[in-house]
This record gives C-alpha cells, sequence and structure tokens, in this order.
C-alpha cells in the first residue's frame, strides 16, 4: 500500500499563543488577522501566479496541538471513533466524520480565509495576508488551494446536528476596559470582541464567578461571563 508523505509547505503567523478562545471554524471572527510565510524550499513567487484574482482560499494544517500520544497494539496511533463536541456540551457523543474535532484519525484540519492581500517580495519571501482564520500562531500549512464560488458554495445545504445550536446561542455583550482596549489596535480589538462575543467557553461550564484566561496578541485577557454578559478583567 502506497503511504504519502505530507511535509509542511508555511505556516501561520495569528495573535493565538495557545489553544484557548480560538474559534470554532473559520470566519467565526472575520476581523481576525493572519499572515501565510512559506518555508525556504517553496519560498517562489510563481506557484502564487494568478491566487490574486481569488478573494478566498482554503487551507489545509496540522492539528499540530492534538496528536494522538497512544499507540493500538501494532504501533499506529490511536484514535476514537466518537468525540464529544463541545458545542453538544461536552457529554454527547458523535461520530467523528460527523465533526471537525481535532482528534481524528489524521490531524488535518480545513480552514476557508479571505485574502486581504499578497506581498511577493518580502524578506521572507512571499506573504499572504489573509483574514477570518482560526489557526494558532506557528500551526503548520500543508497545502493552499482557491475557494470556488460556483463549486465550493452551498447555501442550501443542511448542517446536521450545527443548524439548531447556531440558532439557539445569541452573542454575548462583550465589555472590555479601556486599559485593556489600549494594547490593541483597532483591527485587533474587535477581532477580540468577535471572539469573546461567539463565547469561547466549553459550554458545559456557566459557573458566573469562574475566572477564564486566553493569550491574544502577546498578552494574557482574563474574562468572566455572567448571563449573557462578558466582562474582561484589568490586571
Amino acid at each position: 500500500m502506497y503511504i504519502m508523505e505530507i511535509r509542511p509547505i508555511a505556516h501561520i503567523e495569528t495573535d493565538f499563543g495557545s489553544k484557548f478562545g480560538i474559534p470554532r471554524q473559520s470566519g467565526v471572527a472575520d476581523k481576525l488577522e493572519g499572515r501565510i510565510v512559506f518555508l525556504p524550499e517553496y519560498r517562489n513567487a510563481e506557484a502564487l501566479r494568478g491566487l490574486d484574482g481569488f478573494d478566498y482560499l482554503w487551507l489545509l494544517w496540522d492539528f499540530s496541538e492534538a496528536h494522538p500520544k497512544g499507540q493500538t497494539e501494532d504501533g499506529k496511533p490511536s484514535w476514537s471513533p466518537t468525540v464529544r463536541p463541545p458545542r453538544l456540551g461536552g457529554n454527547t457523543r458523535m461520530g467523528v466524520f460527523a465533526t471537525r474535532s481535532p482528534f481524528r484519525p489524521n490531524n488535518i484540519g480545513l480552514s476557508s480565509v479571505k485574502i486581504q492581500r499578497i506581498e511577493l517580495s518580502t524578506s521572507r519571501g512571499p506573504v499572504i495576508y489573509v483574514t477570518g482564520a482560526d489557526l494558532m500562531n506557528g500551526t503548520p500549512i500543508y497545502d493552499i488551494k482557491p475557494y470556488l464560488p460556483y463549486t465550493d458554495a452551498h447555501p442550501e445545504a443542511r448542517g446536521g446536528f450545527t443548524d439548531k445550536l447556531e440558532k439557539e446561542i445569541p452573542l454575548l455583550e462583550v465589555s472590555i476596559p479601556g486599559e485593556v482596549a489600549a494594547c490593541y489596535s483597532p483591527t485587533q480589538l474587535e477581532a477580540l470582541r468577535q471572539i469573546l462575543a461567539a463565547d469561547p467557553r466549553p459550554h458545559y461550564q456557566q459557573d458566573p464567578m469562574r475566572e477564564y484566561g486566553m493569550e491574544f496578541g502577546g498578552r494574557d485577557i482574563k474574562f468572566r461571563v455572567d448571563g449573557k454578559r462578558l466582562e474582561v478583567l484589568n490586571d
């Protein structure tokens, strides 16, 4: 049996230094900025010829922080046929192939991001600037493909168990102190509001006194949620 060797071609730079707080899907926080930087052997501007004619990209990437630690008896990485989606409260199991869980037989992620601009000649070769990425800083990118509206968009398609969930989960009201807001650019601040409004907590945690923390833009953000209001705390 042929086994394909897959290697990263690039990595992405984002404001997320850890997993907690990253949007559960790409595009949820469309103000989030990222930069796709190619590895030296792929820094060839010719590979991007024609890409500026597209608005969106598909990224195939590595769930690098979710690689399985165990092995089966024959030495293969262990995996589970079912997972517990956070949106279902962390208690209901669904088939792994009916979810986008990072815990899969092959830890490959798929995201659709918007191209903001492409710089072909930088000190690091071509760089693609994107928004809407749901990736941690430094995530390896395996491949890049253009998004094709005439085949990739299916607005009438069913969304399984997520259809009902997304209608039932309202956005939170977010309060950010001026001292914290002043640490970010206007675009970063708007992205942070989008992330927090979508409620980054596990949905089985509803303790209004519990303090949560996430890293964003090189700063630790701490917050509490009481009902429909999320309050960012001062240091």
